[in-house]
């Protein structure tokens, strides 16, 4: 059984940095690792993913040239680097991994994922 274990997250002010990490422990050795978000009262959203296959990284918009998606030195583990944190990017942050592939138009789909983190809070204070 496959397990993601998530750290980091926390409280900043805007215009600060955060990094999260997650680790996927048990049978999982390629697919895709990435991250959601909910933010109080909206559906949770795709923020980036990891694709191990191909060494790609897909972002969303509202993420893309602030957060850096990495495969880290550890085996089977992700970061994710958030720079110029906004109050609107306040919410829960869920780890998510597929032992499939990861494209542009499936990799925000939450039904791509097979394995999900318990969750993470992110606060940015304005």
């Amino acid at each position: 059984q496959v397990q993601l274990v998530e750290s980091g997250g926390g409280s900043v002010a805007a215009g600060g940095s955060l990094t999260l990490s997650c680790a996927a422990t048990g049978y999982f050795y390629s697919g895709c690792m990435g991250w959601f978000r909910r933010a109080p009262g909206k559906e949770r959203e795709g923020v980036a993913v990891h694709y191990f296959g191909a060494g790609v990284q897909l972002y969303a918009g509202s993420v893309r040239g602030r957060f850096t998606i990495s495969q880290a030195h550890a085996k089977n583990t992700v970061n994710l680097q958030m720079s110029d944190l906004k109050p609107e990017d306040t919410a829960m942050y869920y780890c998510a991994a597929s032992r499939g592939a990861c494209y542009d138009d499936t990799w925000s789909v939450e039904n791509t994922y097979n394995f999900w983190g318990q969750g993470t809070q992110v606060t940015v204070s304005s």
